[in-house]
């Protein structure tokens, strides 16, 4: 039976994966928080690593307030990067293999056409430099790893995110002005969550970096739009297109769709 060490447990990909975690009897499961394992605690992973002895390490733990992680990088820095040290470090020395959740955010979004994971990334927030940064402690340091780069995803159990926001309010009927200047692969975190077990059950080495979405491109507008016609709600506010500005301060891609 393979061991498989999740962290971030309490996110909406933990959460996901804890829900497909009973259709794959094969595999022994540790879901852990960050009360209960820091990944910035060097000492606390490798005794955590040292006790369970996981053949996988799923690692969801993330710090992603792209907006604050402009004002004050340090904490990004410390979870993408520095955390990500820690994990690399564990598995090496108890030979585990990583699965590590990336992001769109690695690229700039000039592109016209969707990103393949051998494009070149050019993060244009310290966000999106974080995670990058964290992908290269990866690569440097490891062999048996999987990186996975999605995009704009979503719960629909889950909050917060942007597809239970809009459904939300468009249910209490408010008026909605969003944004149609960004372009992405909205990806359902329980599609990334059977999609990462699948890995671990069928014992693929097809190491390296991977993209995964649910394979749709839209814009944030076009997804509201989704969102609202797919729950068949009749919704008494409006729902009309915003700028860029309206929407954000910090730089985002304008492309973020992903060729998987």
């Amino acid at each position: 039976m393979k061991r498989v060490l999740v962290t971030g447990a309490n996110g909406q990909l933990g959460k996901s994966i804890q829900d497909w975690a009973p259709q794959f009897p094969e595999l022994q499961f540790r879901f852990v928080d960050r009360a209960e394992m820091d990944i910035t605690n060097l000492h606390q992973v490798g005794e955590y690593f040292s006790n369970f002895k996981p053949n996988y390490c799923i690692n969801c733990a993330a710090y992603t307030k792209v907006d604050q992680a402009e004002l004050t990088p340090e904490p990004a820095y410390a979870v993408n990067v520095e955390g990500v040290k820690n994990l690399v470090a564990a598995c090496e020395e108890n030979d585990v293999t990583l699965i590590h959740i990336s992001t769109d955010y690695v690229f700039d979004g000039t592109k016209e056409e969707g990103y393949y994971p051998e494009d070149q990334p050019n993060p244009i927030n310290e966000y999106g430099l974080s995670k990058w940064k964290g992908e290269e402690v990866i690569m440097a340091g490891m062999q048996h790893y999987f990186i996975i780069r999605t995009s704009w995803l979503y719960s629909k159990k889950y909050p917060p995110n942007f597809y239970l926001t809009i459904l939300d309010k468009a249910k209490r009927g408010e008026d909605l002005v969003v944004t149609d200047a960004e372009r992405g692969c909205p990806t359902d975190a329980s599609n990334l969550a059977k999609h990462t077990l699948e890995l671990i059950s069928l014992g693929s080495t097809e190491y390296g970096i991977s993209h995964f979405t649910d394979g749709e491109e839209m814009s944030w507008y076009g997804f509201a739009e989704k969102i609202i016609s797919n729950n068949k709600i009749q919704t008494i506010g409006t729902l009309k297109k915003g700028s860029l500005k309206q929407k954000l301060f910090v730089k985002r891609p304008r492309n973020s769709c992903l060729n998987t």
